[in-house]
């Protein structure tokens, strides 16, 4: 083994502690926590925590801003593994329908983007760009399709 390879073992250890470590924190805190919002920045970039940021998106007896936060990381840094991808779309779609969190549902919508590869996922979004109820949540959706087409066209989108 290469000191190359050495030293991505060790920061891919040590970035899978810190995840560990940082979602054990999580759950010991009390529900309306605002430290869970900062745990989900901290956790930002990090692919040890994504399956744990995808449970947090979907559960919506979560801390809203938790949820919202997790949504927007989910944006930035979509799963590379298939099947995680397809849950995540999955759960911001389930953060999508939450009729009590009005803006969860709003930053769900504008998560949605590196997802549109589902059908259901881009059926969904395109109904909701046009007929939901709450005028934030259509923009939201809108900039999603923007999104999705732009990374369509860089080939950023992924799998």
């Amino acid at each position: 083994m290469n000191d190359t390879n050495l030293t991505t073992t060790t920061e891919a250890a040590e970035a899978a502690e810190a995840a560990e470590r940082l979602i054990a924190e999580f759950r010991s805190l009390s529900p309306d926590n605002d430290r869970k919002r900062e745990i989900i920045t901290e956790l930002d970039a990090n692919a040890h925590a994504l399956p744990f940021l995808v449970s947090v998106v979907a559960d919506p007896g979560e801390y809203d801003l938790a949820r919202v936060e997790s949504a927007t990381v989910l944006r930035l840094w979509p799963p590379a593994d298939p099947a995680l991808r397809h849950e995540a779309g999955r759960a911001l779609l389930s953060a999508l329908r939450d009729p009590e969190e009005d803006l969860v549902r709003q930053y769900a919508a504008m998560s949605l983007a590196p997802y549109t590869a589902d059908p259901v996922v881009a059926a969904v979004l395109d109904t909701t760009a046009r007929a939901d109820e709450d005028p934030l949540v259509q923009s939201g959706a809108r900039f999603a399709i923007e999104e999705a087409h732009r990374l369509q066209e860089t080939g950023a989108g992924g799998p």
